[in-house]
């Protein structure tokens, strides 16, 4: 009864991979233990996947293409969903269209970007918000996080110009130590050929005012070279195609760029923050 439970409350991506896997196994006379030794995992992760107890991880459909992917590519094509599947839903929209973007640029104000979050920076992150999370809900989307850096390698590469709030560096996520390594992941990031990252000083002009204090700001230029925004305010997403709307607020980001300190200068201060020498 427990295993129909488990099924029923599973997604249908994960029932299906769950299905398409035992049936596979069992077509090259697999016994659950001898496809997990060799996939590198237990025959009883290999029976939480196929009840849907556990659904399969990025890495487990990796090595399940790998092994019993008959070279269908099911498993492989399944990761995308299944990483839809992990993300909070007010970010399933723009997920896809992050990976496939041309251009990215984005304006962070409150935490690091999350292309440039450390895995125990996020795990800091995500575990510390409200309301609380399981662990293992607290697992699902760091790793989802986490695979979101695939678009940093891709090839092509995507360009990505990223704006960070000087208080996002200040402000501690974790531990000192889990901020250093945070703080040194941003200076590997900053020297990678598709990356330009610059730092908004928290004292900038006479006053402080600039043009970034309106909140955080994500631009994107898909494959077909629409021009398109994405805004989070607290759980809720805003996915913006008007030419209108999203021209004025590219002014606003090219504003924001401009006023920030430039590549090289940011990066001399990310590094002093580490306590590196800039």
């Amino acid at each position: 009864m427990a295993r129909v439970e488990n099924k029923a409350e599973a997604s249908g991506t994960a029932y299906l991979i769950a299905t398409l896997a035992k049936a596979l196994r069992e077509q090259q006379q697999l016994s659950q233990e001898e496809l997990g030794k060799k996939i590198g995992y237990t025959g009883s992760a290999v029976s939480a996947m196929e009840t849907c107890a556990q659904p399969a991880s990025d890495q487990m459909l990796v090595r399940l293409e790998e092994v019993i992917g008959a070279g269908l590519g099911v498993f492989e094509k399944a990761r995308e969903c299944v990483r839809l599947d992990k993300y909070p839903a007010q970010f399933k929209n723009f997920a896809p269209l992050e990976q496939k973007a041309l251009t990215l640029q984005s304006y962070a104000t409150l935490v690091i970007h999350g292309l440039f979050q450390t895995e125990a920076y996020a795990r800091a992150l995500i575990g510390g918000g409200y309301p609380p999370l399981s662990e293992q809900r607290v697992a699902e989307l760091v790793e989802a996080r986490m695979v979101r850096k695939a678009l940093l390698n891709r090839d092509p590469p995507a360009l990505i110009e990223v704006v960070l709030d000087e208080a996002t560096l200040l402000r501690k996520v974790g531990s000192e130590e889990i901020m250093r390594q945070q703080l040194l992941y941003l200076v590997e990031c900053a020297q990678r050929r598709n990356v330009t990252l610059q730092v908004m000083p928290l004292a900038r002009g006479l006053r402080g005012e600039h043009a970034g204090l309106h909140g955080e700001i994500t631009l994107l230029e898909t494959p077909g070279h629409e021009r398109l925004v994405y805004v989070q305010p607290q759980d809720e997403s805003l996915l913006i195609s008007d030419p209108a709307k999203v021209t004025t607020y590219n002014h606003r980001y090219a504003k924001i760029r401009a006023q920030s300190l430039g590549p090289d200068e940011s990066l001399g201060l990310i590094k002093q923050l580490a306590g590196e020498q800039p």
